[in-house]
Order: structure tokens, then C-alpha cells, then sequence
């Protein structure tokens, strides 16, 4: 995605590729007609996140995954952030069929273990097995005790039922908070736990919060082109910490 973590272009120059961004539409979703017939043909991979970091926005995954097999290009979807979709039930690329698509999720954002970099990925056999032998000699070496946590961690819905409630109010307050003290309309997402807006000059408004409210955000140019005149603001903080953010900005 043009506007995307920084971590997949990153991935791809590491594996001695050339990433192309592919545009966005108004939605979020990818442009995939914006795609040129000769990327389509050199691409060993499409790679879609939805609900997106940062933007927020729901991918059309059953549209990626119809474009990867009319090509013959591989699907591989990032659906870390699927538990915390506000705007419609989570959707997988899953629900269109293996064939060509791998899905990745992790349990850093649903279950709060940032810390332990355990995730796993599921689809294609064929994809799925290639990838086993490759990550073997690169790294396959997750400790028992994390493994451990994370089979506890699946296991348990109740614990993520939660979190999306203390994600979702605090996602309505610092909204709230951030409109009435900038005067811009700053939106709820369709999915996450980031709050996406053009803040004109994403890197003023950054240090201007910095100044006043003693919260630091992330510029938009770190996702991209794209994003140059966003700002990203993760609402991983306490609620307590989130009002007093209010109070230094003088919002009640």
C-alpha cells in the first residue's frame, strides 16, 4: 500500500526486491486497476493489511485475492489488527479460499504481547510449506515459555472482548479531545486502534501537541508519500494519561 508501516517496503529491499506502492482509493482500499500490466507480471507478491496501520482502513480483500489469482501473483494479507474492526464483522482473505493466499497474524496487538514477537501464518499449503523451510534457517526459534503464553492467548476471547472496549472509548475520547483543541475533524477508524486525519502539516501539529500537551504523535511521511500531511495517533495510553493530555489542553 502506498500508505503503509514502513516495515513491508523495508521487507521487500531486504529480500533484494523492488516494491512498488500501489495507490489508494478514496476508501483506503487498494487501487488495484491503478496496478500497470508490467508490475502485474513481475510481481511475486501482493500485499494487503486490513484493518490498515495506519490509516485505519478496511482493504477489499475479496477483490485482492480475485486480482492475485487472475495474474498468477501470490496473496499474502497482514490481518494483525482483525480483532479491533468497528465498522463490519473482522473479514479474512481466508473467506475467499486458500488457493494462492496466506494470511499473517499476530498476538501483539489482540492480546497485548508486544513483547514476545510470536505471530503464525495460515493458507496455501504449498506457500505455507515453502515458507517453513525458508524460516527454518532464518530464525524458526520462538522459547517454549512464549509459545506457551501464546497458545494461553488465543484461547482467550474474553480478554480481547475487553480490549476492544477500553480501544474503542479511548479511540471516541482522544477524538473528541483532539477535534475541539486543533478544530480539525478528526474521524473514527473502520478498524484499529489508530485515529488517521490531514492535519495540514502533519510534523506542526505533531510538535505543537508535543509542546502543549505533552503527547508525541507520528507524521504521516513515515507511512509514505502518501501520508505527508497526516498525522497518526496511537491510543495505547492508560486512560488516565489520555485525560490528562485533556486537561494540559484545556478540553473537558
Amino acid at each position: 500500500p502506498a500508505v503503509a508501516y514502513p516495515t513491508y517496503e523495508m521487507g521487500a529491499i531486504f529480500a533484494n526486491c523492488r516494491p512498488v506502492a500501489v495507490s489508494m482509493r478514496p476508501d483506503g482500499a487498494l487501487d488495484l486497476a491503478s496496478i500497470s500490466s508490467d508490475d502485474a507480471k513481475r510481481a511475486v507478491m501482493i500485499w494487503s493489511n486490513s484493518p490498515s496501520n495506519p490509516t485505519g482502513a478496511l482493504d477489499d480483500l475479496g477483490a485482492v485475492v480475485e486480482w492475485g489469482r487472475r495474474h498468477g501473483v501470490p496473496v499474502f494479507s497482514d490481518e494483525c489488527y482483525a480483532e479491533f474492526t468497528w465498522s463490519s464483522k473482522p473479514q479474512s482473505a481466508l473467506q475467499h479460499g486458500l488457493d494462492g493466499v496466506v494470511v499473517l497474524h499476530s498476538l501483539s496487538k489482540r492480546s497485548n504481547l508486544a513483547g514476545l514477537r510470536v505471530g503464525f501464518y495460515a493458507g496455501d499449503a504449498d506457500l505455507v510449506h515453502y515458507l517453513k523451510e525458508v524460516r527454518k534457517h532464518a530464525g524458526m526459534m520462538v522459547p517454549g515459555p512464549a509459545q506457551r503464553a501464546a497458545v494461553v492467548a488465543l484461547n482467550d476471547d474474553d480478554s480481547v472482548a475487553v480490549q476492544r472496549e477500553t480501544y474503542r472509548r479511548r479511540l471516541e475520547r482522544t477524538a473528541h479531545v483532539l477535534s475541539k483543541w486543533s478544530g480539525i475533524d478528526v474521524a473514527l477508524p473502520a478498524g484499529g486502534f489508530y485515529l488517521w486525519f490531514d492535519a495540514v502539516d502533519g510534523w506542526k501539529f505533531a510538535e505543537r501537541l508535543a509542546r502543549e500537551g505533552g503527547a508525541l504523535v507520528s507524521p504521516g511521511d513515515f507511512y509514505g508519500a502518501g501520508g505527508a500531511n497526516n498525522v497518526r495517533v496511537a491510543v495505547v495510553q492508560p486512560d488516565d494519561k489520555i485525560e490528562l493530555v485533556a486537561k494540559r489542553l484545556g478540553v473537558s
